[in-house]
């Protein structure tokens, strides 16, 4: 990711919804090194941050909906969470919740593009986002995938003011010139059942060790270890509640 701090209209931040909050953390916090900041008050339900130092990398929550699939999502930042899910709507997505004030930290939506690959918004207040990007243990790529590749790049360009490149082989999403993920047009080799959805990567020092580990803990590994060409070393992961989640090896460029 070329992105070193948040900007509107780029990924801020990421957050597992989880079956098992508990569970959850022992896993991040050993494959990712992660420190849980679970917030005390009542009404906050639980939520998590999980730091780096003392940087912000991710948040865990409990699932608040018993529809709610157990899943990483990606956040992007904007300037109005009001005008944004007005755009959602007029350029074909659904709202599907908010937005709705979160405490003084922000204004917040999560909202499905026309092909239903969900996502959420962020109006920041008093924070920000992530404190850290693209080193080991925080996020680095952001990757949509999708049976509809034209309708999703007319989509986020409309909404988010995205760059798409037109790479045939892998677009790349930007903001401000900057490349902050890709998209993946799924075929065949994907079942029918798996819907479109955004896939977070996680930058680590060894992918293999970070396989292995997932494993260990009960864990599944969707893609083994894999040098791509030109890119980086990547791996897709199952953690031991479902959710998926990419990793790649720190300071390789996608």
């Amino acid at each position: 990711m070329e992105l070193t701090a948040p900007v509107t209209g780029g990924p801020c931040w990421v957050e597992l919804g989880t079956s098992d909050l508990e569970s959850a953390q022992r896993f991040y916090t050993r494959l990712f090194g992660w420190r849980p900041d679970t917030d005390p008050r009542r009404e906050a339900g639980g939520y998590t941050v999980a730091r780096l130092g003392g940087a912000a990398v991710a948040g865990l929550a409990p699932l608040y909906q018993p529809s709610q699939p157990v899943a990483w999502n990606v956040s992007f930042a904007v300037a109005d969470a009001d005008a944004a899910v007005r755009a959602v709507a007029s350029a074909g997505g659904t709202v599907l919740l908010g937005p709705v004030d979160v405490f003084d930290a922000g204004r917040f939506a999560v909202a499905a593009d026309p092909s239903g690959a969900v996502f959420q918004l962020w109006q920041a207040d008093a924070f920000p986002g992530a404190g850290l990007f693209d080193a080991p243990g925080s996020l680095g790529w952001a990757e949509l995938l999708t049976r509809a590749p034209r309708e999703a790049a007319a989509f986020y360009t409309t909404v988010l003011g995205w760059s798409v490149d037109p790479s045939l082989r892998y677009p790349r999403w930007g903001v401000d010139g900057a490349d902050f993920g890709g998209m993946v047009v799924m075929d065949d080799k994907f079942p029918h059942e798996v819907p479109a959805h955004w896939l977070p990567y996680f930058a680590v020092e060894d992918v293999d060790d970070a396989a292995l580990t997932t494993t260990r803990m009960e864990g599944n590994v969707l893609m083994e270890p894999t040098s791509l060409p030109d890119g980086p070393r990547i791996a897709v992961l199952r953690d031991p509640q479902g959710a998926m989640f990419g990793v790649y090896r720190a300071g390789d460029g996608f």
